[in-house]
């Protein structure tokens, strides 16, 4: 099929492997020192590796492509976690679940919150906040599990939160009104490790391609210990 894909020169390239980091998908990679791509089906043609290539190697070219596989790239990331939680999500369920402890007393820790409300539900399409802003969207469980989350995630960002398993929502074209309507500049999307925030991943992935903009974002997983694993 004729589609939109990446395209790397391998003269620029440097391979330094930021592009294959940033790919989510599990497309590109770095061989013989230079990244490729590795998996056309693999490949989304979001573009999420443009921003973060140093040198300017990655475009966009329209050519006959195999069709974006989401299935197979979800297959490809459950395969590469062995370990099971009891229903049946990744994880560690033969661990304990350790996290370090920090001397909080007479501590006051900070509130990052900008604005309100949160909920992707409740939150306005237009606002006078979206305008030029870095926006966060994040499952609401993710705030309990990271520990530092408003210094590392709610600062300096408009913050979005939901769970696509209880709100048993589309959060699509919500999002889509929120991002085509506004100067986003960037997006941060936080879930949790367990299948059902893919949900909240999707919901702006589709978004994104519905808004018809180029905005660099990226995903961030958090692990069930806490962890940032992606």
């Amino acid at each position: 099929m004729l589609r939109k894909i990446i395209k790397i020169n391998e003269e620029t390239c440097n391979g330094c492997g930021i592009c294959a980091k940033a790919c989510h998908e599990g497309a590109i990679g770095i061989v013989d020192g230079k990244a490729k791509l590795l998996r056309e089906d693999y490949c989304d043609g979001l573009g999420d590796c443009l921003p973060a290539c140093p040198t300017g190697a990655i475009t966009f070219e329209e050519r006959e492509a195999s069709a974006y596989n989401e299935a197979a790239v979800k297959a490809a990331k459950q395969d590469k976690g062995a370990e099971k939680l009891p229903c049946g999500c990744p994880g560690t369920a033969s661990k304990a679940i350790h996290r370090e402890e920090t001397q909080t007393e007479n501590v006051t820790v900070r509130s990052r919150l900008s604005q309100w409300p949160v909920q992707i539900k409740l939150a306005p399409v237009n606002a006078f906040y979206f305008n030029g802003a870095n926006l966060l969207v994040a499952a609401d469980c993710t705030a309990y599990a990271y520990g530092n989350f408003h210094n590392d995630f709610i600062k300096n960002r408009i913050t979005l939160i939901g769970c696509p398993k209880l709100d048993m929502v589309d959060y699509t074209e919500k999002l889509t009104q929120i991002i085509a309507g506004n100067d986003i500049k960037s997006v941060t999307v936080v879930r949790m490790e367990v299948p059902c925030c893919g949900g909240i991943e999707n919901a702006v992935k589709q978004a994104l391609r519905a808004s018809e903009k180029f905005i660099p974002w990226s995903v961030v997983t958090i692990s069930a210990d806490g962890q940032i694993i992606e």
